[in-house]
């Protein structure tokens, strides 16, 4: 497992947040009561740094989340901070519930449509929310084409995370919805 398979994202520390070292960030997590149990995070930055941090206190903010860190008492020492991803050990993270999955574990998994034919459609590049009542698996396919996929029970057939890989049975028509659309057949007018 490489180092960033070790750790999960759970905020993004978006700016300085008052005078004595706390900052505002943005959460990755379903779970912020957790933030009472984890008192050990880790900031990274995507040079590869990584450091250690004890969270103090947090609280709620403007649709984020404060943090106080242990040492970080200044908005000097808070700068230092910004941009940096708050995680946690991936053996630490919230246990689901049956059935669930973690957005984390459906990214780089390969989307098969099941047969017959049996066909590959592509990797899932991203998962949105908001579009409607289920989540979208943002697929990228073969030549640059983007398929948008509704994750939902009836056209899972399989999800094997470990394996990435997830065996859909789509409706007929489902990943031609956005193909180009055929000029119809010329014809010599009647009569002629």
């Amino acid at each position: 497992m490489s180092d960033s398979e070790a750790f999960i994202t759970i905020a993004r520390v978006q700016k300085v947040q008052g005078r004595h070292g706390e900052v505002l960030a943005e959460l990755h997590t379903d779970f912020p009561e957790l933030f009472d149990e984890r008192r050990k995070l880790h900031a990274w930055w995507p040079n590869g740094q990584r450091r250690e941090l004890e969270l103090e206190e947090y609280w709620p903010h403007k649709g984020g989340m404060v943090f106080k860190f242990a040492g970080v008492d200044s908005i000097e020492a808070a700068e230092e901070l910004l941009k940096a991803e708050i995680q946690i050990p991936a053996a630490e993270r919230a246990k689901l519930e049956d059935g669930a999955v973690y957005v984390s574990e459906l990214v780089g998994c390969r989307v098969v449509e099941v047969g017959p034919p049996e066909r590959e459609v592509g990797v899932v590049a991203e998962v949105n929310f908001g579009a409607g009542t289920a989540p979208l698996l943002i697929v990228n396919g073969d030549g640059g084409k983007e398929f948008m996929i509704p994750f939902v029970e009836g056209y899972l057939k399989q999800l094997d995370t470990r394996g990435k890989r997830i065996e859909m049975q789509l409706p007929d028509g489902m990943l031609e919805l956005d193909a180009p659309l055929k000029a119809p057949p010329k014809t010599a007018p009647k009569g002629q």
